[in-house]
């Protein structure tokens, strides 16, 4: 059985023509009956948008975001978002297309984010916050080398543009992985 990592990857940086591809990627990975078809599925969580083209738009235009586009066979199969905040990038909207979920693809992307963000913006750490109640998911990443920090924020119950949530205990939490790796002699680099 071919893997999703078998086929070639093109990673690039979304444009504004990407927008609707990519709203529609993200919403069928978190919302709704199409997102049960991954494990990475919000629907008993909340319901409702989990973001909209102008909220996509606004990291795409952003000096400070990238929207990490991958792509496989001219189709786009997943994303991420990359922000440089000072020391550390923040990695978000996260998204695989749920019919490619479990196979590997997820890891791959998830490097080479770490890969771009050490290269690019000379960060020593990556950030990311998750619903804190996505037991799976959080141990997802700490498989790659996360860790949680206790440190939560509150979801913002009553803004519909991040969903309408079906339970009363949401919250995000921080996670951070500091990031090491080769230097251009091949030795490691601890930050």
């Amino acid at each position: 059985m071919e893997s999703a990592t078998d086929t070639a990857l093109t990673f690039r940086d979304a444009t504004e023509a990407d927008v609707d591809a990519l709203v529609a990627l993200i919403e069928s990975a978190y919302r709704g009956d199409s997102s049960r078809a991954g494990w990475t599925s919000e629907a008993d969580l909340l319901h409702g948008q989990r973001t909209d083209p102008e909220g996509v738009l606004d990291v795409v235009k952003s000096p400070d975001s990238r929207l990490l586009t991958v792509e496989r066979e001219g189709r786009i199969v997943a994303c991420c978002q990359l922000e440089h905040r000072g020391a550390h990038a923040y990695f978000g909207m996260f998204a695989v297309s749920p019919a490619l979920q479990g196979a590997g693809l997820g890891r791959t992307i998830i490097a080479e984010a770490e890969r771009q963000v050490r290269e690019v913006w000379g960060v020593d750490e990556m950030h990311m916050t998750v619903i804190s109640v996505r037991e799976d998911l959080i141990a997802w990443y700490e498989r790659r080398g996360y860790r949680r920090t206790g440190r939560m924020t509150p979801f913002p119950y009553g803004d519909e543009r991040f969903g309408i949530p079906q339970r009363d205990d949401l919250q995000f939490e921080l996670l951070v992985k500091e990031l090491a790796g080769p230097s251009p002699t091949g030795a490691s680099v601890t930050p």
